[in-house]
């Protein structure tokens, strides 16, 4: 399985951007998509994820009501809609694939096999 990431780049608080993650190779329904992010000095934290059955999603607290995660199985790609950005929001954000067996551990990085390269967002205050 191969994840390219992009949609990165600089942007002002409160504003918006949207990153995709198209996905190529043996992709099964039960996979789950998930995006983290890894802030310089911090550990790799879940932002959120989904399964391509659309089953199941999960967001961290910190982006709640802030971030939405789609899919277009058509194309392979899962999207992570960022609006009402903060400094805070700042880091290198991956997607990655795996199949965590529930809710409750899909914010794990353990349970994702394959990432992608990262992109990197900037949010200026």
């Amino acid at each position: 399985v191969q994840l390219q990431a992009s949609g990165g780049g600089l942007v002002q608080a409160g504003g918006s951007l949207r990153l995709s993650c198209a996905a190529s190779g043996r992709i099964l329904s039960r996979d789950v998509m998930g995006w983290f992010r890894q802030a310089p000095g911090k550990e790799r934290e879940i932002v959120g994820a989904i399964r391509w059955t659309g089953d199941l999603t999960y967001y961290a607290d910190s982006v709640k009501g802030r971030f939405t995660i789609s899919r277009d199985n058509a194309r392979n790609t899962v999207y992570l809609q960022m609006n009402g950005l903060k400094p805070e929001d700042t880091a290198v954000y991956y997607c990655a694939t795996g199949q965590p067996d529930d809710i409750w551990t899909m914010h794990l990085p353990s349970k994702y096999d394959y990432w992608g390269q990262g992109t990197q967002v900037t949010v200026s205050s």
